[in-house]
């Protein structure tokens, strides 16, 4: 098909765009004087904007797009599935041929006895499901006092009411009366930040404890699940120290706590296995998923259930469910999007290819003079901005202040990375040759060259005391 290549100039573009749309996760009176930038076309791993500017896209859409741009096949099997059947619901006793499909294929890449799905639009929406179904769980069993789910803090879960209160995030939180009650957080495995004078290995055994003290604090039989990213994605790229996970395990399974993996960004390929849980080594009750699962072609998310789980569910009326569980469409184009991931081994050659490639250039940039530490699993990757490499030290300046400007470099030299406080992250598709990574690379020493030089000149590379 033609590519459109003709539009307004950017100027009128933006003036619309501030006139009519709200954006997520903004301020609009500020990005409306601004101007958004405006995309409107990609390939692989390239975006292109209206003023015609080529743009390595470090973080494949919103962590999802990990096929890359422009696959026709996509296109074609969503064309198709809207011809033959465009929607239908699956609320009244019925099904069709693309949720069958896709939940066949699901329970086959699933690890364990992952082998039941019940679909969401989004993750957000998945981990509102989430939130029911454990306590309908608990419920069953003759236990509804067991209905509080632990979570972290600094932890993404999504921006529903249910998703931003399983998120630990403080500004979420301050917006809208969150978090909704039966949610407890514990502190997060950020042994950067937050390690002190322990060594990964002791700070990490700490923080999986904060999970078993706080089971006791509140009592054994109110607990209901603890859901985790196994790694922190919108958090910063918080990869936990090798202890943390199997104590986690090793909690769950005493108290008999479900255990909740969200795989929102660690899915599908993203940590270089096809799920997060399998690269961490724990065995989850339920999974969610989303982004990926698409490669973000189309809006699909859903809970992938263990068989004990699913068991106690299907004895009883879950009413629950959306609109679009399960949409066809939506279902048709992920199951062709497991199909290329698996077909053409993009998780396989990601894992023992490009990405070990990613992490032996990504680990150079802790060389550079403003980068205390370098992290990355699989194709998640994250750097942490400092004016003290020795003391991992914070900025005087307001969190996030030099992680903005060094995001605004990143943006003039054609590289989306994203900044999240001061730490600067990136999530490539996994399709990224070696060759874009080195240009990736270069990128980023030379956004952060500049970012470097820029707050030197403007008095910020000064330690908070």
């Amino acid at each position: 098909m033609p590519q459109i290549t003709n539009h307004m100039p950017t100027a009128e573009l933006q003036a619309l765009d501030a006139a009519y749309h709200m954006h997520p996760f903004s301020t609009g009176d500020q990005l409306a004087q601004k101007g958004a930038r405006v995309i409107t076309r990609a390939n692989g791993v390239t975006l292109t904007d209206s003023d015609g500017n080529q743009i390595l896209d470090a973080m494949a859409g919103l962590w999802c797009v990990n096929i890359g741009y422009g696959r026709e096949e996509l296109a074609e099997v969503a064309a198709r599935q809207m011809r033959e059947l465009p929607y239908y619901n699956t609320f009244f006793q019925t099904t069709h041929v693309p949720a069958i499909a896709l939940s066949r294929r699901l329970a086959e890449l699933a690890p364990g006895d992952l082998n039941h799905v019940f679909y969401a639009g989004s993750g957000s929406e998945a981990n509102d499901t989430n939130i029911r179904m454990v306590r309908t769980y608990w419920a069953q069993k003759g236990k509804p006092e067991k209905h509080i789910i632990i979570s972290r803090k600094n932890a993404y879960h999504g921006s529903t009411m249910g998703g931003a209160s399983l998120g630990g995030m403080t500004p979420m939180h301050e917006q809208g009366g969150l978090p909704i009650p039966g949610i407890h957080h514990i502190d997060q495995p950020h042994w950067w930040a937050e390690g002190g004078d322990m060594s990964p290995e002791e700070f990490g055994l700490q923080r999986a404890q904060a999970l078993e003290k706080a089971i006791l604090e509140l009592g054994e039989d109110k607990v209901a699940a603890f859901i985790a990213e196994p790694v922190q994605g919108a958090g910063g790229v918080i990869v936990p120290p090798e202890t943390y996970w199997p104590e986690i395990q090793r909690i769950c399974d005493k108290y008999e706590i479900l255990l909740i993996a969200d795989e929102v960004i660690c899915g599908f390929g993203r940590t270089g296995q096809w799920f997060g849980s399998q690269t961490m080594g724990i065995r989850p009750h339920i999974m969610t998923i989303a982004k990926g699962l698409s490669s973000g072609y189309a809006p699909i998310g859903g809970s992938i259930v263990c068989d004990e789980v699913a068991e106690v569910i299907n004895a009883c009326e879950f009413n629950h469910g959306y609109t679009y569980s399960g949409h066809p469409v939506a279902a048709a184009v992920a199951l062709e999007n497991l199909r290329i991931l698996d077909e053409e081994k993009i998780v396989e050659t990601c894992g023992a290819e490009t990405a070990p490639y990613l992490k032996q250039k990504w680990e150079t940039l802790a060389d550079h003079p403003l980068v205390g530490e370098a992290r990355i699993v699989g194709m998640m990757g994250s750097i942490a901005l400092t004016p003290d490499k020795a003391s991992r030290a914070k900025f005087a300046a307001d969190p996030g202040t030099v992680g903005f400007v060094c995001r605004e470099r990143c943006f003039a030299n054609n590289l989306v990375m994203r900044h999240v406080g001061d730490r600067m992250i990136i999530s490539p598709p996994l399709v990224i040759s070696k060759d874009e990574i080195d240009i990736l690379i270069e990128r980023a020493w030379k956004s952060l060259d500049e970012c470097h030089a820029k707050i030197k000149e403007d008095g910020l590379m000064v330690a908070a005391s």
